[in-house]
């Protein structure tokens, strides 16, 4: 549970944000009086959903807690476009006249532009957020791969977040399109729970449901920590997938080698030091020859490591591609790739955009995906 002081200084902060909204344009709808008034009774109810959403969950009472979270995520989602559009108007408005542009209308114009994108872009962020994730195929090239594993078939969920707006419904869908690829072998890539195992429990249910050829396999994220990996694990576990903690399994497919290793979230060492994520250790006792070197790592920046280690494929999430403007633009500071596929050495490296979403219901130019992954002879 947050300090007082901690939540006192995001109260301030938020609440300075919202005065900054207001003062920078509901002077600008002084011509349009019940328009102003509505903006502000918004900025005035966001400052109070906000915290009151994001607190939602010490309320054990429901349906309260998750209507609580919902109206708060909602109103976040809102609000950081509201935000970030504001401060963009306020550039123009200064820009403009240098271009030569003069027109009395342009503050309110400028005003309406804002509150109609920041609707526009809420609801289409809600839709894109709420589908069911489309079927992304990737193909990884993998030099001298065997025969047997061309076309070997990997399905990777990531970051679907399992809480309070995300329930058993959202997740049944998932794993139903899952099963209809009839992947080899399934990957789950962390950040499957926002919450309890007493509280999300009968909504992972439907993870007991997935099907491929070798299995599902579990590593943990950082909200995994954050909501008491240790039961997770078993929970996972007791459900029948396969949970790698710094470890691995070799499969045989159709008379070849895969090995398929699964490390601890990136920043697992500040909740529990026996858990730091290690790729090395995970390859230990590896037999010395097998045709692909899997890694599932929660966080793409265990790529360092791992290219070390000598693996071939890296599947990673974490990032959800920036989920929605402008988060994308500070994923770089934090992680090496967004989205996609990259290179590091010789090591691939996937890094799934998510199934699901946090926080906010709201995904725009970053969409959800289930990916299906195909080695392929480079």
């Amino acid at each position: 549970m947050p300090s007082r002081v901690a939540i006192l200084t995001v109260l301030l902060l938020l609440g300075a944000l919202h005065a900054l909204i207001g003062l920078l344009l509901m002077p600008a709808l002084s011509a349009i009086p019940l328009l102003q008034a509505l903006l502000g009774l918004w900025l005035l109810l966001s400052f109070l959903l906000i915290p009151a959403g994001m607190l939602g969950r010490v309320i054990k009472r429901q349906p309260l807690s998750d209507r609580l979270a919902w109206a708060g995520m909602l109103a976040m989602g809102v609000f950081s476009s509201l935000f970030v559009l504001s401060l963009l108007r306020e550039l123009c408005l200064l820009v403009l006249p240098w271009l030569g542009v003069h027109d009395a209308r342009l503050p309110l114009w400028s005003t309406l532009a804002v509150l109609l994108l920041a609707a526009g872009s809420s609801v289409v962020g809600y839709v894109n957020a709420r589908r069911l994730a489309a079927v992304v195929d990737v193909d990884i090239p993998i030099r001298d791969l065997p025969a047997a594993l061309h076309g070997f078939t990997i399905a990777q969920i990531s970051d679907i977040h399992v809480g309070p707006t995300i329930k058993r419904g959202y997740l049944d869908a998932i794993v139903n399109k899952v099963n209809t690829l009839k992947a080899d072998l399934i990957a789950i890539t962390g950040d499957l729970v926002d919450g309890s195992v007493q509280e999300l429990a009968p909504h992972t249910a439907p993870l007991a449901n997935l099907q491929s050829r070798h299995g599902a396999y579990f590593v943990t994220g950082n909200h995994e920590y954050y909501s008491n990996a240790p039961e997770w694990v078993a929970e996972v576990r007791r459900l029948g997938l396969t949970v790698l903690m710094n470890e691995h399994v070799v499969l045989k497919h159709q008379g070849a080698s895969l090995l398929v290793a699964g490390v601890t979230d990136y920043s697992a060492h500040h909740f529990d030091e026996a858990e730091r994520s290690d790729p090395q250790a995970a390859l230990a006792g590896s037999p010395p020859h097998v045709a692909v070197k899997l890694l599932l790592a929660h966080q793409p920046r265990s790529a360092t490591a791992a290219a070390a280690a000598g693996f071939d494929l890296q599947l990673s999430g974490h990032t959800h591609g920036g989920q929605f403007f402008p988060w994308n633009l500070f994923v770089p500071l934090q992680q090496p790739y967004t989205a996609g596929l990259n290179r590091l050495r010789n090591l691939w490296v996937y890094t799934s955009r998510g199934t699901g979403y946090w926080g906010p219901p709201k995904r725009l130019f970053a969409p959800s995906e289930i990916t299906r992954l195909r080695l392929v002879l480079a």
